[in-house]
């Protein structure tokens, strides 16, 4: 091999080629240059803050050639370290961001240890220096997530938790904000999904005096991306027309500006429409892995109280606390005076404040304690002198709520609400249905008779519950269907059997055809008992029925088949008139409430929704079918036969046909004088 020693000094990219080829042939050639590295660091290390390319171009080289000589460079790693640790705000920017990088080429190459390095990295969050914190934060993610990918380090993953701990407490907003967010994406990418990382946001995000820390905390048990400002609730008026400007750009003046703004209109417009198609993702686990759910939703609650921060903070905290309540079933009494106090038409933000209403109701909280709200609801919203649009909002949110709590409902309240079934508004009406249907289900004793439906087989046992009282299902409800089918299968099978014999009976000409003799005493005997058995024998069916069931359930695995028989069974119980059969049935079991109170659930406004124009044109159309053909009937056999002038002067533009509708009218004889006059007066002037 020919070696150019003269030039290798100059040219560390062909030094460096070379070197990985063969480092035994060009070790002086790496020494000298390790030399000059030497001289070169102590030099700068006068100056850190101004840059240094021949520094910049050496620490890169060496990172990159020294897996090739380990023994030589074994303090290379430490001496970039104790560089960036002691002049680490300092340092210039570019060779700031070389050195990290020339760390990150040791690591990928085993060279440094992983928890020094992370430990640095956490550290130098606290430059001002935007682009190195997310280049730094992206390694950090990453590096984490390939230690753990084939299987989890525990004990360094503690240890790196313990110095996040510290981290997200530091002063320096910028480093906290960035160690919170660094814990949440791992949290998102299931690699610290433990209950350590949550109470550690728990404990020290939530309650950070650092704002957007605290925000950033509230919205990670929200499972709200931090990065998305808009509310769910934001109306489209912010989506770009894309019509508008597609029209624009074709009766403008082409230009390169006008089809790139054309091209971002676009994109945003398909971001726009993905993002509705795309389904809501709510993911809670994190609030379920909270150790003491009660101390910190009495300390959000005391924060919440004695801060001083804006309106849109505050919702975060009533969002946070309610899902708190309603999830853990607490018991924070004063929480709900301090929303009553915001439930106004007015207010800001108040279909948020009738959902965090609805989401801290359950049923281990005393119903004096929720009564008010419903009642501040019915007072403040449920008023004809709002709209009608208020009252809907309103009932919804009270249906909500007793959907939760069916014990906060007191009779004459319901029986008033119950009224606005016959509103004059389509949008009221509907929500008083919801409220009345809710409490069919739960407690049909607080509704008046005649709203209480036609009573069902689902419906005729149903017991409104007292105040913490649990009622424990002995049996899958409709289970009963698969026994019913069970002995129908096995008498068809003992009719056939039966019948099989008594064929058999007959050609064996057994039946002599003589008359049997009865007393009448014994025919008294029979119909007496079964007058008096027949209610006893049904009640002893459905006990064996239910006994049968229960037996089923125990020795039996459902399949889809069986569970889609027990649902038309339950079907039918609901639709069933009660009073056409005499046995009892199960009743209907209430609605599972879900963790989160939907707000489109409380914004459900019923209104003719309006449609675009390809859907108003299809509706048109198909009115049209089945019709005469609408237009002049003239009374023509034959459409296509000629017309007459009358009816062509229809179709004519009326300035050919102005003068000629002006000339019918009659004119005086002062009218023709004059004209007369005047035509002789042009002709004069001809002449």
């Amino acid at each position: 091999m020919v070696r150019h020693n003269n030039q290798l000094p100059d040219n560390l990219p062909q030094l460096q080629n070379l070197v990985k080829r063969d480092p035994q042939s060009y070790k002086d050639d790496f020494l000298q240059q390790y030399n000059h590295f030497l001289n070169t660091l102590e030099i700068f290390k006068l100056s850190p803050d101004k840059e240094s390319k021949s520094l910049d171009e050496l620490v890169m080289f060496l990172a990159q050639v020294a897996q090739c000589y380990p023994e030589d460079l074994k303090l290379f790693p430490q001496q970039l370290v104790d560089l960036l640790r002691t002049h680490s705000t300092t340092l210039c920017k570019e060779m700031r961001n070389s050195f990290c990088r020339a760390l990150i080429l040791l690591r990928n190459k085993n060279l440094i240890s992983p928890l020094d390095l992370l430990e640095l990295f956490f550290q130098l969050l606290r430059c001002p220096d935007k682009e190195l914190r997310k280049f730094l934060e992206n390694h950090i993610i990453t590096d984490i997530k390939n230690m753990n990918s084939k299987q989890k380090d525990m004990k360094l993953n503690a240890t790196l938790q313990n110095f996040m701990y510290s981290m997200i407490k530091d002063s320096n907003p910028r480093a906290a904000k960035m160690s919170l967010d660094i814990m949440m994406e791992l949290y998102k990418k299931n690699i610290w999904n433990d209950a350590k990382t949550v109470n550690v946001i728990a404990t020290v995000g939530c309650f950070s005096k650092i704002t957007k820390v605290l925000v950033a905390s509230l919205k990670f048990f929200l499972g709200t991306d931090e990065d998305d400002e808009s509310s769910g609730s934001e109306s489209d008026d912010n989506e770009p027309d894309l019509k508008a400007a597609v029209m624009a750009n074709r009766v403008s003046k082409k230009t390169k500006k006008r089809t790139k703004q054309l091209e971002n209109v676009k994109k945003l417009y398909k971001k726009s429409q993905n993002k509705k198609k795309k389904a809501p993702n709510f993911n809670f686990s994190a609030i379920h892995l909270i150790n003491n759910p009660q101390g910190m939703a009495e300390d959000l609650f005391k924060q919440l109280q004695d801060g001083n921060e804006r309106f849109e903070v505050k919702l975060l905290h009533l969002d946070v606390i309610s899902r708190l309540i309603g999830i853990h079933d607490l018991f924070i009494f004063s929480f709900y005076p301090y929303v009553t106090r915001f439930l106004q038409p007015h207010q800001r933000q108040v279909t948020r404040i009738l959902q965090f209403a609805a989401q801290a109701s359950h049923e281990l909280i005393p119903p004096e304690i929720v009564e008010p709200i419903n009642k501040t609801i019915a007072n403040n919203f449920v008023t004809e002198r709002n709209s009608s649009d208020v009252m809907a909002i309103g009932l919804n949110a009270i249906r909500e709520v007793c959907q939760r709590c069916p014990l906060s409902m007191n009779e004459d309240l319901l029986r008033d609400l119950v009224l606005y079934k016959s509103y004059k508004d389509k949008s009221v009406v509907m929500a008083a249905r919801s409220l009345i249907a809710l409490y069919r289900e739960q407690m049909p004793d607080l509704l008046h008779k005649k709203d209480r439906g036609r009573p069902t087989e689902a419906s005729v046992e149903i017991k409104s519950k007292k105040y913490g009282e649990v009622k424990a299902a002995e049996l899958i409800p409709g289970a009963e269907a698969l026994v019913k089918e069970a002995k129908k299968v096995k008498n068809d099978d003992a009719d056939d059997d039966s019948s099989d014999e008594s064929d058999s009976d007959d050609s064996d000409g057994s039946d002599d055809g003589s008359w049997v003799d009865v007393s009448h005493s014994e025919n008294e005997v029979v119909g007496s008992d079964i007058d008096e058995s027949e209610g006893s024998e049904e009640e002893t069916n459905e006990v064996d029925e239910k006994e049968a069931a229960m037996e089923l359930a125990s020795t039996k695995i459902f399949t889809d088949a069986d569970f889609k028989k027990i649902e038309t069974e339950l079907l039918k119980r609901k639709v069933t008139n009660s009073k056409s059969k005499k046995r009892k049935a199960e009743p209907a079991q209430p609605q599972e409430k879900s963790e989160v109170v939907r707000l489109k659930d409380i914004e459900m406004i019923y209104k003719k929704r309006r449609t675009d124009k390809e859907a108003r044109i299809e509706s048109i159309k198909k009115g049209r079918e089945g019709r005469e053909k609408f237009g002049y009937k003239d009374g023509r056999q034959n459409i296509h036969c000629s017309k007459t002038n009358r009816e062509k002067e229809k179709n004519k533009n009326f300035g050919m046909v102005r003068n000629k509708a002006r000339g019918k009218i009659k004119k005086s004889f002062r009218d023709k004088q004059m004209a007369l006059r005047k035509h002789l007066i042009q002709q004069k002037k001809m002449k």
